[in-house]
């Protein structure tokens, strides 16, 4: 399995966690929901220690992603020298080379040579 592969599956998966992080949280702005008189319940019961735990939670897993995402980037740079490196030969071999007039659809002519 290649790193490029490792990092792929990591991003999906910090990607979902992150998806489901921000899901669970409370809107900030209070929306529509604060002026209909929800905008006071964040602070009953400890919500507020849940909602600071998802917004650490939301900012660590928003910059790994981005770390993940930049050494994939690094990791498909150096791929991509040490492939070509593996492809340069010294000795070009013999390349076919095809003239345009060979792949020109003829008609089909008559014994006087006009077309039919």
């Amino acid at each position: 399995m290649s790193t490029f592969t490792i990092f792929l599956f990591l991003i999906i998966i910090v990607a979902f966690l992150l998806v489901l992080v921000i899901m669970v949280q409370n809107p900030k702005g209070g929306g529509l929901s604060s002026s209909f008189g929800g905008g006071g319940s964040q602070q009953i019961g400890g919500v507020k220690q849940t909602s600071d735990f998802l917004d650490k939670s939301t900012w660590v897993l928003a910059t790994l992603l981005l770390v993940l995402v930049l050494l994939s980037n690094v990791s498909i740079m150096s791929n991509k020298t040490s492939d070509s490196k593996i492809l340069k030969t010294d000795n070009p071999t013999e390349t076919q080379t095809e003239t345009p007039s060979d792949n020109i659809p003829t008609l089909p002519t008559d014994e006087n040579g006009s077309p039919q």
